[in-house]
This record gives structure tokens, sequence and C-alpha cells, in this order.
């Protein structure tokens, strides 16, 4: 290797010293996890470059549609009939710990009705997804860890019950990076109560944090804060940028590693790309009309068709987020958020495989935990037929991206109560998702605090069951 001559005359104290320092630098930033792991994933300086994975992917892009509070999987895509009969009567054992006393058992107000060819069973309340339901693969058999919100929502997103980790979309992101680099590679959309949630990167490099996108905006140039503020031109904003850029990055190479200040730079960057391409992305407006109507109206149809935009400009994981779904009082509350997501979700599904995105985009319709087969009579006032929190048994939906169609994984007891065929943990949906990418959730590790970290913890099978 020919070394080219240091252009500054340095003295041989002076040289010892730069080369310590910088030795002592390097090591001190892999203590933080400023280095990464050597990994066939890693092989771009850009932290957003497409990166190859471990083996041929089944899906390229994710959206993550996430029904926070707790969807009820026996008032939805779990039917009971035992409990039309018990309706009324005491558990006929002993009620596993959930956060508020129970009370009796309760039949589902709403009626179900068998659709597709294997005759699933699903609620009223859904009758577009279940028109749909052989483009699903069911996993009725999700277990958590724990009964609350805030810790079972943390874990849905990063795996753990405790804050700190990075999201689900933040690995993706640092394991294959994306492939329009004029946009975030990672964007949560606010669609329906709610923002900003399950977006951070954790101890992961801030570049690979989410992008939080409100919908409350008719304007899409303003969807974005600050998108379209500055009073200056793109050729003004590309010389302010070119100049800021050369003198953070002369500091950034002082310190030999400054992964913050790096982070901001590749923020500015994108910030300036975004300005062509975004508001064209995020625009619903040019949609067809009769895209929109088989979307419906509201913003949580509003945030399908963006999530569906998005991961057709090359965006590699969306998150689509609906709120308000914890009914402790009265469970007929689902009615309605029903109502919402229902035509939506499964114009998605309908959307993506017209535009030949269903193979590659997998789709995952989740929520924290599911609800409890008994009456929830503990912890609130006028309480009528609500249920309580049950991380013990609920359902996920998933579609395209390698799924298997119309399949059923796994089964809850007769009750609805708890998971008692092929239990499938949350570790477990990730490790699938990450494989269905074509990563190994065992192999995308970054080293923090001394030791390797995992989207998956120290856990996580790939279920193959549900694979085509």
């Amino acid at each position: 290797m020919i070394h080219k001559p240091i252009p500054i005359p340095v003295s041989r104290r002076d040289g010892l010293k730069a080369l310590g320092g910088g030795l002592g630098m390097v090591a001190f930033a892999n203590m933080l996890g400023g280095v990464l792991n050597a990994d066939p994933l890693r092989s771009s300086a850009n932290p957003w470059a497409p990166k190859t994975p471990h083996f041929p992917a089944r899906a390229k892009n994710v959206i993550y549609i996430f029904l926070r509070g707790g969807l009820s999987h026996v008032d939805s895509f779990d039917r009971k009939p035992v409990l039309d009969k018990y309706d009324g009567k005491p558990l006929p054992f002993e009620a596993p710990r959930t956060e508020f006393t129970t009370g009796n058992l309760m039949k589902s107000p709403f009626k179900f009705q068998k659709y597709g060819q294997n005759g699933v069973e699903v609620s009223e309340i859904f009758p577009h997804i279940g028109n749909s339901i052989d483009e699903f693969c069911m996993i009725r058999s999700m277990i958590t860890d724990i009964p609350n919100h805030g810790p079972a929502i943390t874990q849905m997103y990063t795996g753990f019950p405790r804050g700190g980790r990075p999201s689900l979309g933040s690995w993706v992101m640092y394991g294959l990076g994306t492939e329009n680099q004029n946009l975030p590679g990672f964007v949560s959309l606010a669609a329906g109560g709610g923002s900003g949630e399950g977006v951070s990167s954790g101890f992961l490099p801030a570049t690979y944090q989410g992008a939080s996108v409100p919908m409350n905006e008719e304007d899409p140039q303003k969807q974005i804060q600050y998108l379209s503020n500055s009073k200056l031109s793109l050729e003004e904003q590309k010389r302010q940028l070119t100049l800021w850029k050369s003198m953070t990055q002369s500091y950034v190479n002082q310190m030999q590693s400054s992964p913050e200040l790096e982070a901001t730079i590749q923020s500015m960057e994108i910030a300036f790309r975004m300005q062509t391409e975004a508001p064209r992305v995020l625009d619903t407006r040019q949609e067809s009309a009769a895209t929109l109507k088989a979307y419906g109206e509201g913003d949580f149809a509003h945030g399908c068709i963006m999530a569906r935009r998005l991961v057709e400009a090359g965006v590699r994981i969306v998150q689509v987020y609906h709120a308000n779904w914890d009914h402790h009082t009265d469970i007929m509350g689902h009615k309605d958020l029903a109502r919402e997501v229902d035509q939506p979700i499964a114009a998605l599904v309908e959307d993506l495989k017209q535009r030949g995105l269903h193979k590659e985009t997998l789709l995952v319709v989740t929520t924290e935990f599911g609800r409890t087969p008994v009456l929830n009579v503990g912890g609130f006032q006028a309480v009528a037929n609500g249920r309580d929190h049950n991380p013990y048994g609920f359902t996920v939906l998933l579609s395209g991206g390698g799924m298997k169609p119309g399949t059923i994984y796994g089964a809850t007891d007769d009750f609805g109560f708890k998971a008692v065929e092929n239990i499938c943990h949350v570790n477990d949906l990730h490790a699938t998702l990450l494989y269905t990418l074509g990563i190994d959730h065992e192999r995308l590790t970054y080293r923090y605090g001394g030791r390797d970290f995992r989207l998956t913890d120290v856990k996580g099978k790939v279920v193959k069951d549900i694979l085509s």
C-alpha cells in the first residue's frame, strides 16, 4: 500500500499524541456502540444505503398497522361459541391475573359469519376484512408479558417491555437501509389519535430513528413539520447546506467519531432532499376517485393510502397507528372503531395486489394484547359489558410478504383466555418478520454497554409454518 506524505509537518511527540488519541477514541466509540459489529449487512459508509440481506428475502417492505389499546380477539377474529353457552356464569377455572378485577363470562355482543374458502368466522364489525380473509394469515396464539398498556406497547414495538430499546423500524433500517434516499426509510403515520410512538432508535445511531408524520394537514407540504418554512430557494439552501456540512464534518473528523453530529448531518441532508419528493408522495389527492372510494373516508383511510404510496416510493417500513381500543366499560365501542379501520385495511391489501406490491410487502395488523372473555368489574365507573386486558392470548393478522394466505396458526382455549396451541411470543413474531426480510434475527446485533443486543433479546424463533 502506498502512503501519501502528511502535508503539514508534525513533531514526533505531536504525531504520537494524535495517534494515541485517535486509537483511544476508536476504543471509546466501540465501548459505546459507535462501531458496528462485523456483519454482512454492514457494507457501506452511508447508513441508509441499501444492504444485502443475510439470505434471499421474501419481502422488501413492511406496513405495520398498530391498533393501540387492545383489540378484543373474541369479538373479532377468534370466535368462541362456548361463551354463548356459559354467558353470565363463572369461569370454570381460576382466572389468570389481569390488570383489574374481573367477573363472570360474557358472550360477544356481535354476530359472526363464515368467510372464504375455509369458512373462517369473522365478526360482523369487520365485514370487509372478512371478504378478504383468504388473503390473510392469522396467528391466534399471540402472547405478551405484561397486562399493562405502556410495557405491552413498548414490547410490541421494541421486543422488550421496558424503554430504551430501538424500535422494530429502527432495527430494520439498521439492517437493510432503504431504497429511496430522498425519503426517510422509516415513517410512522399517526392516523388515529396519537403521534410519535414507536419511532425511537434507542441506543442505535440516531440516524435510524423514525419520522413521525401527522394526518391532520390538508396541504402535503405541511405534513412534515418545517418542510416548507424556509424562505430560501433550493439553490440557496443547497449552498448553505454545503457550507454547514463542510464545517460540521471538519469537527467530526477532529473528534474521530461523533454519532450525534453525523446523524444531524444526515437529517439535514434528507430534509433538503425531501422538499422535492415528500410533498408528491404524501399527496393522496393524486389518487383516482375510485381508489379514494375503495379506502373510504377518515384519517386512518388516508394513512393506509399514504402507507401504500410510501412503500411504492421505496420506503422500507411504515407504521400506521390507530388508537382508543381500550374498552373496559363497554365493548360495543369496538363497533365504531372497526368501522374506521375495516374498509381501509381490506382496500390496502387489494391495492397492493393490483399494483404488484403485495408479494414484496408484508402487512402486519396487530395490537398490544387481547381482551378477557370475562367482564371487567373493577377500576371503572358505570361498567356495562367491558373486557379487561388479556396478554395470555390474542390475534395478529399478516398478509403478503411471503406469508401463507388462508392459514390459521395456533389457538386459544375454549373460552379465549389463554393460548394453548403453537404459542407465539412477541419475540417470535419479530423473528419471523425479520426472516421474511432476509435477516437472521440472531445475527442482527449491536454492541452497547458491553454486550450485543438484538430486537429479539435472547429469545425468539421463526414461525416457519406460516411462511409460503
